[in-house]
């Protein structure tokens, strides 16, 4: 999640001058709200996936521009506890400047991060939360967040050699704007999970060569239209920096090889804009946009349930005994690999203009309904309806304090002042050159309508001929044993089977039907559909 704020940092709008009555500036409002998963004795066994049940609803009501929050999302980093003083970030990689993260950086070596949420770098804001893959494979160098694109730092494709994630559905499109949904989500769940699985063997290490491991670590996702895996990061995604920065210390540290460690998660409340006036008498008052919460008729939103953690005996196993030639597992996690996290609660923290906020504590506060379900409960208060989080703040020096909408000078315009909305931004393209071409698409182009506004151009390539493999130069016989496997999966795993145990509570959340496409006749099985485009639709 630390992505979302670096590119808070550059998305900040620049303020007008003071004598704007009211003004929109930035750095509305920024804090946490967490959780944390208290994980199993033996952390290393059951380090071999994570998921959880996250509500998705429309935090706001209209697109706005400079907004940015995720909701409850995790985090995931290769378990590196044995290693005490050694950095894991090279030097000359982005996140070995941030000294504070010292001595081992481990925190933001590799990440796999993302999830539900607003970004300021969508292009195709719509009004609901967006799904997002979210990889950190080299020291925030850069991100991969679909199988074509970066986490909406550029619509520029990345370069051939940064791809990073393996298309593995044949049903279901990722735009690289991340997966809308359908309708306007008021709390229903989505499902996902990250499991490492064994589609290739591991690589060992050749004339100083990094290694690979054998983790594919591979999204699953549980909703009502939709449920099973969609795509999974390529090992090599994260065993290629140790050469690429010839550092041997690295081998078999990354994700790769090593299983993973989540601690919890949070909503991060990153890049919100704020209106600022000045009252006759000179005080000063802001507001920022209305945020709401899908409350129940007790005051309580659920954000998160069954956090669990998975070993080698929830998939894995069936899975490699599979590719092998084994019978053809239901897909389904075996609960005798699966650990249900008991879930605690973080105190939130919230700040204006890195200025901390009084009073939002009467409004609300964080609670563990029970011991896999946690979220937000409402009290009774002037400061804002239930579900609602305060809207405006009086400035005392170096305190912002919430207070009711009444107690805002009427002259400061504050009431009636509209937050700037967001428009559709640049089309994400791929270049008509290299590993798009080479050996290139087996049929298409196709395109279709997504209900955020955008079109979306997509082509159907063979699996393993697919952008994201062509880096690597595998032999023929590897590539054909992972051809095979794949086709084996799409007749095998369907996408309306429960693959994570179903929900505790409540109903899962509708994908957009747009995005759910059918293989043309004769690409039924090993072919996957590729976005190449997506843009504002006429």
């Amino acid at each position: 999640m630390l992505v979302l704020a670096l590119l808070a940092a550059l998305q900040q709008p620049t303020p007008p001058p003071d004598s704007a009555q009211p003004r929109q500036a930035g750095s509305g409002l920024h804090g946490y709200i967490g959780y944390r998963a208290e994980p199993p004795a033996d952390r290393s066994e059951y380090g071999m996936g994570m998921g959880f049940y996250s509500a998705a609803w429309s935090l706001i009501d209209r697109p706005l521009a400079h907004f940015q929050i995720g909701l409850a999302s995790g985090w995931i980093v290769p378990d590196n506890r044995d290693n005490r003083d050694v950095p894991l970030a090279p030097e000359g990689t982005l996140a070995r400047k941030w000294k504070e993260r010292g001595p081992t950086w481990d925190s933001v070596f590799q990440t796999v991060e993302g999830g539900l949420g607003y970004w300021a770098g969508n292009r195709f804001r719509y009004g609901p939360p967006k799904f997002s893959m979210n990889a950190t494979p080299q020291c925030y160098d850069y991100e991969v967040g679909s199988p074509g694109w970066s986490f909406f730092y550029d619509t520029e494709a990345l370069p051939d050699d940064r791809l990073g994630i393996a298309q593995l559905s044949n049903r279901l499109l990722i735009p690289p704007d991340a997966l809308p949904f359908a309708g306007n989500p008021a709390g229903q769940f989505l499902g996902y999970s990250y499991m490492a699985l064994p589609f290739t063997d591991a690589v060992q290490s050749v004339d100083g060569k990094a290694p690979t491991g054998e983790h594919a670590w591979t999204c699953f996702l549980a909703t009502a239209n939709f449920k099973g895996p969609i795509a999974y990061y390529i090992p090599e995604t994260w065993s290629k920096i140790a050469d690429l920065f010839k550092y041997p210390f690295l081998h078999g540290r990354g994700l790769d090889s090593r299983r993973g460690l989540m601690g919890g998660g949070a909503m991060e409340i990153n890049t919100v804009p704020q209106l600022v006036a000045t009252a006759a008498d000179g005080s000063r008052w802001s507001r920022i946009p209305p945020l709401r919460f899908p409350i129940d008729e007790r005051g309580q939103a659920v954000l998160v349930q069954d956090v669990t953690y998975y070993s080698r005996k929830a998939l894995h196993d069936a899975f490699l005994a599979w590719r092998r030639g084994g019978p053809a597992p239901s897909g389904a996690f075996d609960p005798a690999g699966a650990f249900v996290a008991k879930l605690s609660t973080n105190t939130p923290r919230f700040d204006q203009d890195d200025r901390p906020i009084e009073g939002v504590a009467t409004t609300f506060d964080t609670k563990v309904f029970d011991d896999n379900t946690w979220g937000l409960v409402w009290k009774e208060s002037d400061h804002a309806p239930r579900g609602e989080f305060p809207q405006y703040y009086r400035h005392e020096g170096e305190r912002r304090i919430a207070v009711a909408p009444g107690d805002v000078p009427k002259e400061t315009g504050l009431h009636g002042a509209q937050f700037a909305l967001a428009s559709p931004g640049e089309p994400f393209t791929s270049p008509a050159s290299g590993a798009w071409t080479k050996p290139g698409a087996a049929s298409g182009p196709l395109q279709v309508r997504l209900g955020d506004g955008s079109l979306v151009t997509y082509r159907w390539y063979r699996f393993v001929d697919q952008p994201s493999f062509v880096q690597y130069g595998w032999s023929a016989e590897k590539k054909a044993a992972l051809q095979s496997f794949v086709e084996r999966l799409h007749r095998a795993w369907p996408i309306d089977r429960d693959y994570m145990a179903p929900p505790t509570r409540g109903s899962l959340v509708e994908l957009d039907p747009a995005l759910l496409v059918k293989p043309p006749e004769g690409l039924e099985a090993g072919y996957v559909p590729i976005v190449t485009r997506q843009e504002r639709a006429p």
